[in-house]
């Protein structure tokens, strides 16, 4: 059996940096999306809000594309050349985590904001819903997967040494879906496989 030859720190920081900033940049045409959805449901136009609910899934998924691809080398590398740098004395934090961002924060903000107009939904707009979450459900559970990979279910996360960053992202998760799909309408019978859903 051939020995892999660890990555350098030149080599996995563009990847890691580089598909963190392009998930933040999908976040951002997520947030524009939403906003134009909501506008186009109080104005009663679901044709419209059917386009941007169908752009938000897109984004979404290319998000979660982008955080498998943030992780691709191995849990070593991750250890001695990433992992570090999210901790002090190298960030000012010591509870470091994405959901320190401005872009999440808004997100979530919106979210909740949308909730009771997902829960009152026109039926004509229950495929695009159903695909919005299933969406979610994928980013989430790429994002997961991610963390597994790393050891998140071994460790602390950075956020919470008490805590296994799996089981802190598998409660976000629930959390968030609840958001996007108050009446369980998804994930009440989902066919993905996971157990926060």
């Amino acid at each position: 059996m051939t020995k892999t030859k660890m990555m350098t720190k030149d080599e996995i920081l563009p990847i890691w940096e580089g598909f963190h900033w392009i998930f933040f940049a999908y976040i951002q045409g997520l947030i524009i999306c939403l906003r134009r959805f909501e506008i186009n449901i109080a104005a009663g136009d679901f044709q419209q809000a059917q386009i941007e609910l169908e752009t938000a899934t897109n984004l979404m998924l290319a998000s979660g594309a982008a955080m498998e691809l943030a992780g691709s080398f191995g849990k070593h590398e991750y250890e001695i050349l990433i992992r570090p740098d999210m901790m002090p004395p190298n960030v000012q934090s010591d509870n470091f985590s994405g959901l320190m961002s401005w872009d999440h924060a808004l997100l979530i903000k919106i979210w909740k904001r949308l909730s009771p107009v997902f829960e009152t939904l026109p039926a004509v707009l229950y495929p695009q819903h159903n695909r919005f979450v299933a969406a979610y459900i994928t980013l989430s559970t790429s994002h997961t997967a991610v963390c597994k990979k790393f050891g998140g279910d071994e460790t602390g996360s950075l956020r919470c040494n008490k805590t296994s960053a799996v089981s802190k992202l598998e409660n976000f998760a629930d959390h968030r879906l609840k958001l996007i799909d108050p009446n369980h309408r998804v994930t009440g019978g989902c066919p993905f496989p996971s157990s926060r859903v």
